[in-house]
């Protein structure tokens, strides 16, 4: 188990943005069994697994919360999603990132990413895409339990921003008899009950009581959620379509913070003016 704790961190306000078609934009999530794609004006296009084929075998290049392989997300990335974009698009890609160990993610993904053309390449915490997609309140304390395939994450946001964090490289793709499922709910108390103890403040406490955001496929594994709530005794809230979240709360910060000025005409999207 792996934590972080670092003080607020006020967020950037964005304006809304219009779509450009030269331009457009993506929202991805890699993770280590599925790559998911939102493309602006056609929504989600990819929920296929991780995997590349650089020979006669295959090769996963994320594994656990991390990119052991650029150059093989790369060519995933060209095979999935080069011949979906226009040719001469400069997307804005925004990709969620694991809160733990996310620098060396964040690099290794803008390296990967590239492969794309994009115009930018941003970054968000896996934990706020799935705040953003819930439509949830940030203006108090939150806590997001994602659990995945390989990596389960339980992150503390204060105003939108990452206050603290844990996580385990355990997820449902390592359930088995030695493993059983409601070891996961166990490993995410555990987690949630560390955070509490170290914590100084009460932030934690109201996030608790305010009911965790569940995510990520085990939020549809009742045995996983049950012994959960078994262990914390607070209400329990999944996200609709846990396992897609993150990639639809890519989606909408995209949909923020994309750098293009305001459309004045109805002409404005095939406006030639430098971008």
């Amino acid at each position: 188990m792996t934590a972080l704790r670092r003080p607020r961190a006020a967020l950037t306000r964005h304006r809304p943005w219009p779509l450009c078609r030269r331009c457009g934009g993506v929202a991805l999530d890699l993770g280590s069994a599925r790559t998911r794609a939102w493309v602006a004006g056609r929504g989600m296009i990819l929920d296929v697994p991780t995997v590349t084929f650089p020979g006669a075998g295959a090769v996963y290049p994320v594994q656990r919360g991390s990119i052991v392989d650029t150059q093989g997300t790369a060519r995933m990335l060209e095979r999935l999603l080069g011949h979906r974009l226009p040719r001469f698009a400069r997307p804005v890609v925004v990709v969620t990132a694991p809160v733990l160990d996310g620098q060396a993610f964040r690099t290794a993904a803008r390296t990967a990413v590239e492969v794309l053309r994009p115009r930018t390449v941003l970054t968000v915490p896996g934990a706020r895409a799935v705040a953003l997609a819930a439509g949830a309140d940030l203006s108090g304390p939150l806590l997001v339990m994602d659990i995945g395939a390989h990596l389960t994450e339980v992150v503390l946001l204060v105003d939108g921003a990452v206050f603290d964090a844990r996580r385990a490289a355990l997820g449902t793709g390592d359930v088995d008899d030695d493993t059983p499922s409601a070891r996961l709910g166990e490993v995410l108390a555990g987690m949630t009950t560390s955070m509490l103890r170290q914590d100084a403040t009460s932030l934690t406490v109201e996030a608790l009581n305010r009911g965790p955001l569940l995510a990520g496929g085990g939020a549809l594994r009742p045995e996983i959620t049950c012994r959960l709530a078994d262990l914390l005794h607070v209400p329990l809230r999944a996200v609709p379509a846990p396992h897609t979240a993150a990639v639809r709360g890519a989606a909408k910060l995209l949909e923020a913070t994309h750098p293009h000025p305001p459309v004045t005409g109805p002409d404005s999207a095939d406006d030639d003016r430098p971008h």
